[in-house]
């Protein structure tokens, strides 16, 4: 009877589905196998996944602060001495010169590194042995197995935190006729240096992450039948191992002459010769993981199983049957008492029993228990200044709690909550704090004291006042939302899934509100999300696009106080900075390059020929002008005032004369990460163009700097101007280099079109088509941020099907490009979230536009969402709009201006101008006629 009153409570649940609901959850029916079908939790501070497990749960989690490294000085002192000669070469036009000079002298410093000499010469030992793993006759049978390639690192397969020296061994068998042929060996990429042997001669040896391993194999080596090869993989930093092809259908192996390709993927000997290496130094440092909860239950098979991330009220539920018994988790994490809570209920009595403990990835870390029911968990950052400590607290109704070993085990309780924190020595990004750990427990202790019914009601309350202030509806979609998140993606690829780019928008509102609040790190390149101790790119913050998309549709979204965290960052990066000009450039003000991480980084890293780029800063000062434009809080432009002046200043001294030209151009200087170090690219005119606006208007409403306003009005007119190459296409460069066959990621000569605004219909109709010409040439395809880029790119355009069809992309199912992991997190691949926040800003902009000449009312809206409503979406001019539409055309509009700006409002060929009162309401209809 139980069993059937749920089905048919369920039955109803989703009958009475409406279409805000529908779009407000991401669901699955059956437990994550990978980290990116996990639902992701989080309050700014802590993060976490969950996977859902029956029989094993696992929830991995990250505290914001745990990173690599620790407070240090990133500048090289007296760089500046060489600016000039990186310039004369550029000037003529000695690219390579210039980018050895500045790799040699013009890079930021790397922390702390010792000599690895010795222990490479200790390493190397090994291959001098008589008997060594390299030669044919070895004995590897008690050698693990692992499989090889592994482009993403031994780490995705086992061997997280490895560092050091490895050998593989392989077997392969050749017929007579084979060994007839000429065979070279193609490993392709080896992270990072290896020795590589054929039936124990050395046939090659390389170093780098990037050189490509093809090694001539001579003749008189191989053998009829049995073969063997021996890799030895040292590697230092990063992820290792060996890598192949990215294109995992493209095999490592033999090839000859003739063409034939004997494949050598399969599972490999390997023996970890050595891990203990010196410390190696990086030039900027790594997001970590914190740890992992696991939970063991005797549950053997499971029905009616869903897995739901429930946006409306920011939590996730596991819900499932099992022995005729339903069983329930809830999972949330708590902004206000900066936590993560966990319920476990079913629907008879003393039906919970499992069994709870606390690992982690970090090698050097110590469990202990607090008390007969909770658990703390200290980690050590390998290499770093760096440590962190996790609590966690058990309190049960019914039931009996004890230890078994490292774990808590848990018997025929009613319910169980747990209580999870953690913290790190982490004050500033110019400070550690030695007895964090006190106060941490201090606090965990007082949050234990707290009930946890309270606790869930309070963080609903504070998570509903940030999501409910917007909706978002594109016609019915509560039919498709009986469907799971994995196979609606699947689906989508070929049929029109409206609701599904509705619930993209509000799962982008969701992921903003629970990785960035105020007192938080801003979001990094994956939010507050990591499983790695070798993440991809550091998940730190990169600045020439990554950093700024995580931010570009909170205003519009109405989270506007969401941005607090990147706004302290850039107060930080305003102070980092100004050594970083000084040193590098002998300039005034502040400068950051295109990346920068905890530490607040700002000078150049990883290669000259990208990574000296200087409009980072620039760019950002970009999201305090737009926040000040959303809100009008002539306060908040006063206070950030000081360092858009100073960024304007180290852009007057920066600024060189083109002798060519007579054009103010940007030197030396790199279109992000296509075309090497140059000078002139257009993005860096675009950027700083924009910035001498922003002084402009600035410095005008707050009566500042007359003379120096002057100045840079001046000079913003003498700056390289957009040019149209030989293509018809916006130029990249200051000089016609463009290749209509390069299909590169980076779109950056687009800038000024979005999410600047020079380029525009109203003032630059002939830059619009030179910019449409550049996007076709560039082509569709691209990574997941590269993909929502252009989203947004053809918004602006007004090509309404086109940047639908982009959206469609962003949502496919993730392969060898860009998409949509099955949890819709944003794949690169691998994951970024910088994605998921372009893509919803792109569909913001099909909807509502209000960057140049007032608000444009759904300026790109494709058929397929023809028909929709959207409520609490913010323009600049602080304007709150609710509006609805149907086949396409605009049904009514509701204006709601919080400032007492005059409203301009355009629809189609209807246009209106009133003056506006504060915190009145103003309706239209589909004409834009007001209604009395």
């Amino acid at each position: 009877m139980r069993l059937y009153l749920y089905i048919l409570l369920s039955f109803l649940s989703i009958c009475l589905l409406n279409s805000a609901f529908a779009q407000t959850r991401v669901w699955f029916d059956h437990p994550a196998k990978q980290w990116e079908e996990a639902l992701p939790i989080g309050n700014g501070r802590l993060g976490a996944m969950v996977y859902g497990g029956v029989e094993e749960e696992e929830l991995q989690f990250n505290e914001e602060t745990l990173w690599t490294d620790g407070p240090r000085n990133y500048n090289k002192k007296g760089a500046s001495k060489y600016l000039q000669s990186i310039r004369n070469l550029l000037d003529q036009g000695q690219q390579k010169e210039a980018e050895s000079l500045a790799m040699r002298e013009f890079m930021g410093l790397k922390s702390e590194s010792e000599d690895p000499s010795a222990w490479l010469e200790k390493i190397g030992k090994i291959r001098e042995q008589k008997h060594g793993p390299f030669q044919v006759v070895f004995d590897d049978s008690k050698w693990p197995l692992i499989v090889v390639p592994h482009y993403e690192g031994w780490e995705n397969l086992g061997l997280e935190g490895l560092d050091g020296a490895v050998w593989f061994r392989y077997e392969f068998n050749l017929s007579k006729n084979q060994l007839s042929e000429r065979w070279s060996l193609d490993l392709n990429k080896i992270r990072t240096n290896d020795y590589t042997y054929i039936n124990g001669k050395l046939v090659g040896q390389s170093a780098g992450d990037d050189t490509r391993r093809l090694y001539q194999i001579p003749k008189e080596l191989l053998r009829e039948g049995r073969n063997s090869i021996a890799i030895q993989v040292i590697n230092l930093e990063g992820k290792g191992g060996v890598a192949g092809y990215k294109d995992t259908k493209q095999s490592i192996g033999l090839k000859s002459a003739s063409g034939k390709i004997i494949s050598l993927n399969g599972h490999w000997r390997y023996y970890i010769q050595d891990q203990n290496i010196p410390k190696i130094g990086s030039f900027q440092a790594s997001y970590q993981p914190f740890g992992t909860l696991n939970l063991k239950f005797n549950h053997r098979e499971a029905k009616n199983y869903s897995r739901i991330l429930d946006m409306d009220k920011g939590e996730v539920c596991v819900n499932y049957d099992a022995s005729g018994i339903h069983y329930k988790r809830t999972y949330f994490a708590s902004y206000p008492q900066n936590f993560i809570g966990i319920r476990l209920e079913a629907d008879q009595k003393k039906k919970i029993t499992f069994r709870l403990a606390m690992n982690t990835k970090h090698q050097r870390a110590k469990l202990d228990h607090l008390n007969k029911s909770s658990i703390r968990l200290e980690v050590w950052v390998k290499n770093g200044a760096m440590r962190g400590t996790a609590f966690l607290q058990l309190k049960l109704k019914g039931g009996q709690v004890s230890y078994t070993g490292n774990e808590l085990v848990v018997q025929q309780a009613d319910e169980a909550q747990i209580y999870l924190t953690a913290a790190t020595n982490f004050k500033s990004y110019q400070e550690l704090n030695d007895q964090y750990s006190a106060v941490a427990l201090d606090r965990f202790k007082d949050l234990c004291k707290l009930d946890f019914d309270k606790l869930y009601e309070l963080h609903q309350k504070d998570y509903q006042q940030l999501h409910h202030r917007f909706e978002i509806d594109f016609g019915d979609g509560s039919q498709l939302d009986t469907i799971p998140i994995d196979r609606r993606l699947q689906r989508a690829v070929m049929l029109d899934d409206p609701g599904l780019l509705a619930l993209y928008v509000q799962y982008a509102r969701y992921l903003q509100i629970a990785a960035s609040r105020p007192g938080s790190q801003p979001m990094n390149l994956q939010g507050i999300w990591n499983p790695s101790l070798e993440p991809s790119w550091g998940s730190k913050y990169t600045t020439n696009i990554n950093l700024e998309m995580n931010y570009w549709p909170t205003e519009a979204l109405n989270l506007s106080e969401l941005q607090q965290p990147l706004f302290q960052m850039i107060r930080d990066l305003h102070m980092a900075g100004a050594e970083t000009a000084k040193e590098y450039y002998a300039a005034r003000g502040w400068v950051l390059h295109h990346n920068t991480d905890l530490w607040r980084g700002t000078a150049p890293i990883n290669s000259s020929n990208h990574g000296i780029w200087p409009t980072g800063g620039a760019w950002l000062v970009r999201h305090l002008w737009e926040h000040y434009r959303y809100t009008q809080d002539i306060h908040f432009l006063k206070e950030y005032y000081p360092i858009i002046k100073d960024a304007t200043l180290f852009f007057k001294d920066f600024l060189v004369k083109d002798k060519a030209t007579e054009w103010l151009v940007s030197s030396p200087s790199n279109s992000p990460e296509n075309g090497g170090l140059v000078k002139g690219p257009t993005m860096d005119h675009q950027i700083i163009r924009s910035l001498f606006d922003i002084f402009n208007q600035s410095s005008k409403l707050l009566d500042a700097d007359n003379l120096l306003r002057d100045s840079i009005i001046k000079m913003r007119n003498q700056i390289a101007p957009n040019q149209v190459g030989q293509y018809g296409q916006l130029q990249e460069w200051l000089t016609d280099l463009d290749d209509p066959e390069n299909k590169h990621r980076h779109v950056s000569h687009l800038w000024g079109l979005f999410p600047g605004d020079e380029i525009n219909m109203i003032r630059t109709p002939q830059l619009v088509e030179a910019a449409k010409r550049s996007l076709v040439l560039r082509g569709d395809e691209g990574t997941g941020w590269s993909l929502a880029w252009k989203i947004n790119f053809w918004a602006r355009l007004k090509d309404a099907q086109h940047a639908y069809h982009m959206v469609k992309m962003l949502l496919r199912p993730a392969g060898k490009g860009g998409g949509s992991y099955p949890n819709l997190f944003d794949a690169h691949p691998p994951f970024q979230i910088d994605g998921n926040f372009g893509g919803a800003s792109g569909i913001i902009e099909m909807l509502l536009q209000s960057q140049t000449d007032g608000i444009e009312l759904l300026p790109a809206l494709p058929v397929e969402i023809g028909t929709g409503k959207v409520k609490g979406i913010k323009s600049r001019g602080d304007f709150q709009i609710s509006m609805e539409w149907k086949d396409s055309q605009l049904l009514a509009v509701t204006v709601e201006s919080l400032s007492g700006e005059e409203l301009h409002l355009r629809y189609q060929d209807h246009e209106v101008k009133i003056k506006t009162k504060r915190g009145e309401s103003y309706a239209f209809d589909k004409e834009l006629i007001l209604k009395k």
